[in-house]
C-alpha cells in the first residue's frame, strides 16, 4: 500500500469530505459537532467521523475509496482516529460488515447509549442494521 496521510480534517476542509462521499455516491454526511479523519493519497481516499455521546464516541461515515478497499485502510483510519479515545465507540452498521469491524475488535455484545439506541430502533425500519462497540483505552492497535 502507498504511504497514506492519515490525519483529523480541519473544520474549514469539512466540505472536502462530503464531496468525497458525493463523488463515490454515497449518502454519508459529516456530522456537525463531530471530529473528521481522512487518509489521503493526494486526495481523500478515506474518511469517517466521531461524534461524541454519553460514555464516548459514535463512529459515522467510514467509507474507503473502492480503489482503496482490500488493504486495511479502513483499520487504520479508525485506529488513528479512535487512539485517544476514552470509553466506548459505536457503530451503527449493516449486517454484512459485522466481520470487518469484527476482527478490528469491535463485537455486538454492547450496550448503547438512549441515544443511539432510538436512532438503531428508526434505521432498523428501513433497513438491516446491528450495532457493534469497541471499548477503548486511550491505546488501539486495529490493523
Amino acid at each position: 500500500m502507498p504511504e497514506l496521510h492519515i490525519e483529523p480534517l480541519a473544520e474549514p476542509l469539512w466540505p472536502l469530505l462530503n464531496k468525497f462521499y458525493r463523488r463515490h455516491d454515497s449518502s454519508m454526511k459529516a456530522l456537525k459537532g463531530g471530529r473528521l479523519w481522512v487518509a489521503r493519497d493526494g486526495e481523500i481516499v478515506a474518511g469517517l467521523c466521531l461524534t461524541p455521546v454519553v460514555g464516548g464516541q459514535w463512529l459515522t461515515g467510514v467509507f474507503v475509496d473502492p480503489a482503496y478497499r482490500g488493504q486495511g485502510l479502513a483499520a487504520r483510519v479508525i485506529g488513528a482516529a479512535v487512539a485517544g479515545v476514552e470509553g466506548t465507540v459505536w457503530l451503527l452498521c449493516h449486517p454484512d460488515l459485522e466481520g470487518l469491524y469484527r476482527r478490528m475488535g469491535f463485537t455486538q455484545d454492547t450496550l448503547l447509549p438512549q441515544s443511539l439506541s432510538e436512532r438503531l430502533v428508526r434505521y432498523k425500519r428501513n433497513k438491516p442494521m446491528i450495532a457493534m462497540g469497541l471499548i477503548t483505552k486511550g491505546k488501539v492497535d486495529l490493523g
